[in-house]
């Protein structure tokens, strides 16, 4: 009889001992977890450099004497580009953030291919500090939203600031209540470009891969780069891959803007992309992110009843970084 009550002690002790190692871990797994958010002021600036290179190839058949056909083109951008944040309204774990930015530089190699005429040379398109401002709002629930002044832009601005606000803007799409390493989801989100193809969607996969050692670069007066060599930050590494995928029927694939000029399109659009962002753990700033992304379409366009066909080939291929970039202060002028 001793024994069994002993016995009982000693079980109940060791169902006492068990939950408490769960409620460890369980604590532990939740400090482990980060929030990624960005921690923003008012009145805070920041600079990135950017660069982005892209290659579209478009093969065109048709039977119609002359074809408007899109333009076959290369390009290449490196940016320095501002953000100054004119106001953050804390809302739960995430914040609504307003902010203007502006290209202090902006290089562009740009080389259009169009049939019948030559390619152009290559640009450099200097740009003024004081240059025209893109303003817009990051919601704490996802996406950017009020965007000012964009299409005021030069093409190659308006492509290089697309890439910038995209990888600026990811912390509206991680889980909500923190994350921790090895973690994985998934998110979808509709084809935001102008497209013959209707219902394009991108679905997205990301891990939060590990920690790393990461810091920004400096920026020297000629404009390059260099390791500062300051003490490291600790970033958290993102990998995202991503896949469109075509909802539409390939033999009537038309966006509602082609019905209403009397226009239908049939075929089939398809990419894959590969992101992989480097995020501060004690600023949720991006300090590093780069994309690799490949794309193709077969597309045939015609008018409502079938005639005047003019079939489209493309294969476009684009690569792009964003650095976090500490300005060295310029040096005085000679007076």
């Amino acid at each position: 009889m001793k024994r069994r009550v002993i016995s009982v002690a000693a079980l109940q002790c060791l169902t006492s001992l068990a939950l408490l190692t769960i409620c460890a871990d369980l604590a532990y797994a939740e400090t482990n977890r980060v929030n990624l958010f960005p921690k923003l002021h008012a009145g805070q600036t920041l600079s990135y450099q950017i660069s982005y290179h892209s290659d579209k190839q478009v093969n065109t058949q048709s039977s119609v004497t002359v074809a408007n056909a899109p333009d076959s083109a290369k390009v290449d951008v490196r940016a320095l580009l501002r953000c100054e944040v004119l106001r953050v309204e804390p809302k739960g774990e995430r914040a609504l953030i307003h902010a203007r930015t502006h290209f202090q530089i902006l290089d562009s190699g740009s080389r259009t291919k169009i049939p019948t005429t030559q390619p152009s040379a290559a640009q450099v398109q200097p740009e003024n500090p004081d240059s025209k401002s893109v303003e817009f709002t990051i919601l704490p629930q996802g996406g950017i939203d009020q965007v000012k002044g964009l299409d005021d832009l030069l093409p190659e601005q308006q492509q290089a600031w697309h890439e910038w606000a995209s990888r600026f803007a990811i912390a509206t799409t991680l889980p909500l209540g923190g994350m921790k390493i090895d973690q994985k989801w998934k998110s979808e989100e509709g084809e935001k470009s102008p497209s013959p193809i209707a219902r394009l969607h991108w679905l997205r996969e990301s891990t939060y891969v590990r920690d790393e050692p990461c810091r920004a670069m400096q920026m020297t007066a000629q404009g390059d780069l260099a390791d500062p060599g300051a003490e490291s930050d600790t970033c958290a590494v993102i990998l995202t891959t991503a896949a469109l995928k075509q909802r539409s029927s390939p033999q009537n694939a038309t966006p509602e803007d082609f019905k209403l000029h009397e226009l239908r399109t049939m075929g089939t659009a398809q990419g894959a992309n590969r992101i992989i962002t480097y995020i501060s753990l004690t600023t949720g700033l991006i300090v590093r992110a780069s994309e690799e992304a490949n794309q193709q379409m077969d597309v045939t366009v015609a008018k409502s009843d079938g005639s005047n066909r003019v079939r489209y080939g493309v294969n476009a291929k684009s690569r792009s970084e964003i650095l976090l970039v500490s300005e060295t202060p310029m040096s005085k002028p000679v007076p």
